[in-house]
Order: structure tokens, then sequence, then C-alpha cells
């Protein structure tokens, strides 16, 4: 297809006002980049069109897409942001604007990579597209990374992987994550990249066959049942695999999930449901149930988790979810802005993304560069637990987490005048290391006496 035709598939989820707008876009970006060519030879079009491309897929809103079109027209063409306003409006030139300030190859330091994280993280205080954006920016250039001097590949390899693919999972985009993941893994580690790769290779063949035959079953199980639901496979991706090995320190061959099988009903009591009727058709391993519909992830994402003892006694790993939920997963915050033009995230949705700012209180704080950047890479690729207030509320804190982080959290007041805990019911030392699903009672004091001792052991 020529680069002067606009692919009908970026557009196809668009009405006739956001066509339009997407249309003119991408003429104008065209004309911009017109002579221009990419590390790899081919016209430059093909960078913002590839990362309008994975936007659509998401079914981003017209101006983020006609954003993606238009990021690099700024800084690559010599146009002034005022024309894209002018032209555009402030919606879109503001998007443009932030991903602009967003240098891709020049962070070598660490004071480079601090300057430039903390102007995305002003941006996306005032606008969670234009770090959308950004994800699917770095993704295309990821997809033609070979491209690139070594030094370049290594810089931006790293990068992805310690921070743009952590923010894509708290932002619950899988899709631009796993990719990205593994692309990255690809170029840092290509001889253990390919290992891995090799040893999924030879076990496709019964793999999939081993899949067709267990999702028949589950399927045909859950329909007498009486349970409407797509029963499908997953597939498994090599940086995951690779993490995997790492954490259990086990061979490939021990990664006992490598079969993943996803069941998507109608309704959230229909989940449940098929969690009981499989559970009573397959054995479950004990201590692998999550229920995360009950108790979703930050990142807002629900499943109920579930590892059985399937068809030939191999371990079957399984996830239950609504069609809506679904998505959600696949696509994370950015589902919410699909086919809403207008789409502003709500209060609630904005204070579940409010880590985001609190890494701008990161940056205030760290007395350097150096110190920033150690401390977002903990921010965003720690993991969470939750637990309980004992109205039910739930809260969410880093692993590792004491009664005193949990005080702490609901309010500084109530963190000064701790003086004793419960956890599910019983008395328990302030030191308790706290585990999902815990009840946590706080016993107070009238007066603040906040203890320095409680620093040996807090986690927040």
């Amino acid at each position: 297809m020529s680069h002067d035709e606009i692919p009908p598939e970026l557009v196809a989820h668009l009405g006739e006002d956001g066509r339009r707008l997407v249309q003119e876009a991408y003429s104008y970006a065209l004309n911009k980049h017109r002579g221009q060519k990419r590390a790899s030879g081919e016209p430059y079009i093909v960078h913002p069109l590839g990362v309008a491309e994975i936007l659509a897929e998401l079914k981003m809103d017209s101006h983020t897409i006609a954003a993606a079109l238009l990021h690099d027209t700024v800084e690559d063409t010599g146009t002034e942001l005022r024309e894209i306003e002018e032209r555009f409006g402030p919606d879109i030139a503001f998007l443009v604007n932030g991903v602009t300030k967003i240098k891709e190859y020049g962070a070598a330091t660490e004071r480079s990579k601090a300057e430039n994280f903390r102007k995305l993280l002003l941006a996306v205080s005032r606008d969670l597209r234009v770090l959308i954006i950004k994800l699917a920016d770095r993704l295309h250039n990821l997809r033609t990374l070979e491209y690139l001097p070594p030094d370049s590949r290594r810089r931006i390899a790293e990068e992805s992987l310690e921070v743009y693919a952590p923010i894509a999972h708290r932002l619950g985009i899988w899709r631009i994550k796993w990719e990205m993941e593994d692309l990255a893994f690809q170029f840092l580690y290509p001889a253990l990249y390919r290992q891995i790769l090799k040893k999924v290779r030879e076990t496709r063949e019964y793999r999939e066959q081993y899949i067709k035959r267990a999702t028949e079953e589950l399927s045909n199980l859950l329909r007498e049942a009486g349970i409407k639901a797509d029963v499908e496979g997953r597939p498994k991706h090599i940086y995951s695999i690779y993490q995997k090995i790492l954490r259990k320190g086990v061979s490939i061959d021990e990664i006992y999930d490598l079969y993943g099988i996803r069941v998507i009903t109608l309704t959230i009591a229909d989940c449940y449901t098929a969690l009981g009727v499989i559970h009573g058709r397959f054995r479950p391993l004990p201590g692998r149930f999550k229920d995360y519909i009950a108790m979703p992830k930050p990142n807002l994402y629900q499943s109920l988790h579930t590892t059985v003892i399937g068809p030939d006694n191999k371990f079957l790993e399984i996830q239950i979810r609504t069609r809506k939920m679904h998505e959600l997963a696949e696509e994370g915050i950015a589902a919410h802005w699909r086919y809403k033009e207008d789409y502003r995230p709500t209060e609630r949705e904005v204070a579940q993304f409010s880590w985001l700012r609190g890494l701008l209180e990161l940056y205030r704080r760290s007395p350097t560069p150096e110190e920033f950047m150690r401390k977002i890479r903990e921010e965003i690729t720690g993991e969470e637990i939750y637990v309980f207030t004992p109205k039910g509320d739930v809260i969410t804190l880093p692993i590792g987490s004491t009664p005193v982080d949990f005080a702490y959290e609901i309010h500084t007041q109530l963190g000064h005048r701790v003086t004793a805990a419960k956890v599910n019911g019983r008395p328990v030392p302030l030191s308790t290391v706290l585990e999902s699903g815990d009840v946590v009672e706080i016993i107070p004091k009238k007066k603040p006496r906040p203890r320095k001792s409680w620093l040996e052991f807090v986690k927040t």
C-alpha cells in the first residue's frame, strides 16, 4: 500500500468526525516528513504511522491518534507548536508538546534520564494520554532497534525494561508491556532469548495440541453446567518465562504454567460459578488461587486466577473474567477511551493512578538525580499487597509493609498515634509483616508520639 493512503484500520473504530481529523493529521504529517528517512532507510512517516496504529489497536480516541501522527513534526521538521494548535486545536497541541519534550535517545546519564522523566510526569499529571502515546512511541522504536548503534540499542532496551514496561504494567496495558519486554530482552540478552525461544518452539506442537484438548474439555464442562463462556489458550511470553526461571530457581522444563487458558464469561456471578465447576472437575493446587475480582490490582486489573491439575496430570493455569474485565486487562487505562471521543477519567480512576503524581514528589525530595532514578525504579517495579480495614475498605501497600505503614497510609495523624495493632483479630507486634487479605486494626493513643525505632522496620 502507498504511504499516501491512510490505512483503513487506523480509523475503523472512529466516527465520521474522528476519521476526518485523523486523515487531516496524516496528510499534514506526510507532507512535513516528506523526503526524511529513518535509520532503517524507510520513509520517516512509517514511524508516526506505526505509533498511531498501536494506539488504534487500543481503540484510542481520534485526538490521541492524530497527536501520534504529529508527534515528531515539531522536533524533526521545524514546525512551530503554534501552527499545530491553530490547525488541530489546543488539546492535540498539548499532547504533541508533551511527547516532544521527552527526548528518545539523548538520556545517557542518570541526570538527563531524571530530567526526561520529570518532564514526562509533568505532562502526565495533566493528561494520561501523553504517557500512552509515549509508550506506543517507545514500542515502535523497539521494533526497529536493530538499525541503531549498539550503545543506543542497549541504553534504550535497558530503559524500556527498567521504566517503560513497568509503567505499562502499572497502567494495565498488557499488550504493550509484553511485546516491549520481549523485544528489550532480545536485544539485551540475545543468547538467553534464543535459548528460551528454542525450547518453547520445540514444545510448541505438543503444547498447542494439549491446549486445544484442554479448551475443548473446559468448554464442554461449562456448557453442561449452563455457563456461556469463551475458552481460549493464552500465549506465554519469553521474558515472563525468564522471570519465572529466575524467581523459582528452576529450569525451563520445570516451569509448570506454560499451559495457560482464559475463560471469558458474561457476568461476575458466572466467573465464580465457572470456578466452582472447574474445581469440581480438576484438583486445584493449594496456594495458587487469587481473587482479583474482589480485590482488584491498583491498575484496575480484575480476574480469578487458579492452577489445577489438568488432563494428563499437567499443571494448567486458568484465568476467569468477564468480557469487560478482559478488555481492561488487555488495554488497561486505554480501554476507557474506547469509542469515546471526549472521555475524561473519573475522580476514582484518577485516584487509581495517583502513584504517577507521587513520583513528582519523589523528584522534589531526592537529593540527586541518581537517587531519584533509583527510587523511580523501585516505585514502578514494586509489588503490592491488599489488606482491609475493619470496615472492609481495601488498602494497597508495598510488599513487606507493617501495621505502622498501614496506619500512615490511612492518615498521617493515625500513624503518629499508633500504640498497638491487631491483625485478623489478634494482637501483633508493630513490626509484623502484613500479607494480602489481612484485616488490620490500629489502636491509637490520644496524643501523637511516633517512635524513632519504627524506622528500623517500616517499608514506606
